[in-house]
């Protein structure tokens, strides 16, 4: 046998500990990187690549799984059974983005629950109007204050673990100004939450004043490649103040490029065992996926109980 089960099998931690760990993140100095993923493999490939935790991205999600834009068509089951199976493929911890919360107060209780039982160690909220459009698009509008902070509340009531995090995120800047995303982010805090995430900040300065103005919690922040915030190292945002630094569609955006890549050699040569071409080799794929462990657990257990007695 392994000394150590592949996590699909029985060997990942318990979701406590994953949920603790993020936790002791969160009150550290410096910033987590934290790579947006779309599904179980591709949360082994960051759990691979060394980092702590991942996010399962609603817009990744919605491209990747229905080849939709960001627009609010993931439906709560597909979301928890793909949250479920990275939580049972990896040992880290696992963030989902729940977008609006499929509903009202009541509606995001049984979300929390369902995502709690499924194993994950965070959940976003925002405060959009359903439906919901991608943080850096334009015609979004937002939910009131109130209405925002009832579900804030519901989310921390629902949660069995306090030491699942809930994560608050404003789109308010777009809608309403800076002033007013920020006065917002206020009250999430007052409602419970325990991280805030202030999206599409437009410059630097609006990026370095959130941690600043809203000291009491810690923040997430959004990197997104050609969006409307800049783009900052992790040092230089951990010095602003920032505690997770998100990727989220890094690795879907590679994940398409590569297979745009990969698929337009072999339409045009009629083969695609060319150094060019971009993916992974066979056996560094049976290596991701811990192949050798199975098959280390299927010969002992033939050996502990051959045919013939």
């Amino acid at each position: 046998m392994p000394d150590a089960l592949p996590p699909v099998l029985g060997g990942a931690p318990e979701p406590g500990a994953r949920r603790r760990r993020l936790r002791d993140l969160l009150g550290a100095r410096t910033a987590t990187l934290v790579p947006g993923v779309v599904d179980a493999l591709t949360a082994v490939v960051a759990e691979d690549a060394g980092f702590e935790c991942c996010y399962l991205t609603g817009a990744g999600m919605a491209n990747m799984a229905l080849g939709a834009p960001d627009v609010g068509l993931v439906s709560l089951d597909a979301l928890v059974t793909q949250a479920r199976r990275m939580v049972a493929a990896t040992s880290i911890a696992v963030i989902v983005d729940v977008d609006t919360g499929f509903g009202g107060p009541t509606s995001l209780m049984h979300v929390m629950q369902a995502l709690e039982s499924a194993g994950v160690s965070a959940v976003q909220i925002e405060d959009q109007t359903i439906p919901k459009r991608c943080g850096h698009f334009d015609r979004k509008s937002v939910v009131t204050v109130a209405e925002m902070q009832r579900k804030i509340d519901a989310a921390t009531r629902a949660r069995r673990d306090d030491a699942l995090v809930v994560i608050a995120r404003t789109d308010a800047i777009a809608v309403e100004g800076f002033d007013a995303a920020i006065e917002r982010a206020r009250h999430y805090a007052e409602a419970g939450a325990d991280v805030l995430f202030v999206e599409a900040p437009t410059d630097l300065e609006q990026l370095r004043a959130i941690p600043r103005l809203l000291p009491q919690l810690p923040h997430l922040t959004n990197v997104v490649e050609g969006g409307r915030t800049p783009v900052l190292p992790a040092a230089q945002l951990a010095d602003l103040g920032y505690r997770l630094v998100l990727h989220a569609n890094v690795t879907m955006r590679a994940m398409v490029w590569a297979a745009q890549q990969t698929l337009s050699y072999l339409r045009r040569n009629g083969r695609s065992d060319h150094p060019s071409v971009p993916f992974i080799g066979w056996q560094e794929r049976q290596a991701l996926v811990r192949l050798g462990d199975f098959d280390d657990i299927e010969d002992e257990l033939a050996r502990r109980w051959p045919e013939a007695r």
